[in-house]
């Protein structure tokens, strides 16, 4: 099957361009603050460079698994590389890992699949579609999500296909490198059109969906409600945010919406068991109670800085930067409690929990491993 139409999938960058006025100027001067923590850096590992992609480092237990554009992937445990293997291909997508399997996927639609003990290549399996998001490894498969939206899942074992879903989209949506969540045996996927759909890892069916936006506007573009980053789940709860649409959360028990309010976002959000934090398009970083969706804090000193999906670490929020600066807030409070900058390129990766801190992935290639210290 064909790769998507590129004038169907519209780029984040221009979805900035389109949004902002043409004199709109750089990112915002970083204010002063007195820090009240210490960002101390544990570890940092070049990989290699991004070449225009997005490559999102996976943590599996304590080891760290990351690929750059070149076609290097590696392990890295306590800030040394156990290995490194140059696949012989330029990649598009990486990584997932379940600790037992490491894929990602070549600039050609090729799925290369390692073993995250060794990193011996296992398999090869070429599925003939762009993929931008990483592979989601669980439940005995390898699911891949294409630039067109479709998800293909290979077995773990051999690469061989065993399901395809796709789904009718919208005439525009966003190129996206959100990635999917594995939950026991279901893969919990954003789609554009504001929807989340739990899809069987067994057989590829769809077993609930959930509408979080509905497009709106007079125009395509106005009618962009895609899900941006991967959805999150709580005990029972399933929440999401959408660009130009709304957050909410749902009961996944009986899919009845907990709350729900307008929003819009292009990097997506985080939660845990009393707050749901986001970022919107104006990198305005925001707390809601995650059982009301009332705003419990705001913090807007960090406009047109770029800022990546959020993580609640602990007592903390950490947000990175187009400067490679990673910012880290009060939980509590939103207020400013450390800053450092891992590099000087963007920080466009989702920052990953690793023990009692945190890593980082910069697009000139450095895994930076962060713990926060009083």
């Amino acid at each position: 099957m064909s790769i998507e139409p590129l004038r169907r999938l519209l780029p984040l960058a221009v979805v900035a361009l389109l949004s902002a006025c043409s004199s709109t100027p750089g990112p915002a001067d970083l204010v002063d603050f007195k820090p009240s923590v210490q960002l101390h850096k544990l570890w940092s590992v070049s990989v290699g460079d991004a070449d225009g992609n997005v490559f999102q480092p996976v943590v599996v237990g304590e080891s760290v698994y990351a690929a750059s554009g070149d076609g290097d992937v590696v392990r890295i445990d306590g800030g040394k590389k156990t290995w490194s293997v140059d696949v012989r291909a330029e990649l598009s997508a990486g990584v997932g890992s379940d600790g037992a399997l490491v894929a990602v996927v070549s600039a050609k639609g090729e799925v290369i699949a390692l073993e995250a003990k060794s990193g011996k290549e296992l398999w090869r399996a070429n599925i003939r579609a762009e993929v931008l998001a990483p592979p989601a490894v669980g439940g005995g498969v390898v699911v891949l999500r294409t630039s067109d939206h479709r998800l293909i899942a290979l077995e773990a074992k051999n690469g061989q296909q065993r399901w395809l879903y796709q789904r009718n989209m919208p005439p525009l949506a966003l190129r996206s490198h959100a990635g999917m969540l594995i939950v026991e045996q279901v893969a919990l996927v954003g789609f554009p059109g504001g929807k989340v759909v739990a899809v069987s890892l067994e057989h590829g069916g769809n077993i609930w969906e959930l509408s979080i936006a509905r497009p709106r506007g007079a125009t395509e573009l106005e009618r962009v409600a895609d899900v941006a980053g991967t959805p999150v789940v709580g005990r029972s709860e399933v929440c999401a945010v959408t660009y130009q649409g709304r957050a909410a959360c749902f009961d996944a028990s009986n899919g009845n919406q907990l709350w729900g309010r307008d929003f819009s976002s292009h990097v997506g959000m985080d939660r845990d068991t009393r707050f749901a934090v986001l970022v919107d398009e104006r990198d305005s970083v925001q707390a809601l109670d995650v059982y009301s969706g009332v705003t419990v804090w705001r913090q807007d000193a960090l406009p047109r800085r770029g800022l990546s999906r959020p993580l609640i670490a602990g007592d903390y929020v950490v947000v990175g930067d187009v400067e490679g600066y990673v910012h880290v807030l009060g939980r509590e409070t939103g207020n400013f409690a450390a800053r450092a900058r891992a590099d000087r390129s963007a920080i466009v990766a989702d920052p990953r929990p690793l023990g009692n801190g945190f890593v980082v992935q910069t697009l000139d290639g450095d895994v930076v491993a962060y713990e926060v210290r009083h």
